[in-house]
C-alpha cells in the first residue's frame, strides 16, 4: 500500500512523504504507482522550479520525502493540491492508498 503523510506546522502544510508500492500489478505497469508518482514530482517541480520554494527532499525506491524550508504561504496551494489530488485517488482506489 502506498501511504501519503502529510506534515504541517502552525496550521500550515510543510511538507509530505510517500512510501510504499500499490501492489496492484508488476513493477513498470502498476499504473496507480504512475499516477501517485507523476503528482509527487509535479508538485515538487512547481514548488521549486514555478513558486521558487527552497526544499530538502529525500528520494529513493518507493519513497520520497519533501520539506519546505523557506516561506510556507507562498507553497501551501501546491500542496494543498497534492493532497487533495491523493485523497481523491484513495477515495477510487482504496486498498491501494492511504492519505494521513
Amino acid at each position: 500500500m502506498i501511504k501519503a503523510r502529510f506534515f504541517t506546522t502552525d496550521n500550515k502544510i510543510c511538507g509530505y512523504e510517500i512510501s510504499g508500492h500499490s501492489g496492484s500489478a508488476e513493477a513498470g505497469q502498476d499504473i496507480i504507482c504512475a499516477f501517485v508518482s507523476s503528482a509527487a514530482y509535479m508538485a515538487a517541480n512547481t514548488l521549486t522550479e514555478i513558486v521558487g520554494s527552497e526544499i530538502e527532499a529525500e528520494i529513493d525506491d518507493g519513497f520520497m520525502k519533501i520539506t519546505v524550508i523557506s516561506d510556507l504561504s507562498e507553497a501551501q496551494q501546491i500542496l494543498e493540491g497534492l493532497r487533495l489530488h491523493l485523497g481523491s485517488l484513495a477515495g477510487d482506489y482504496p486498498d491501494n492508498i492511504k492519505v494521513i
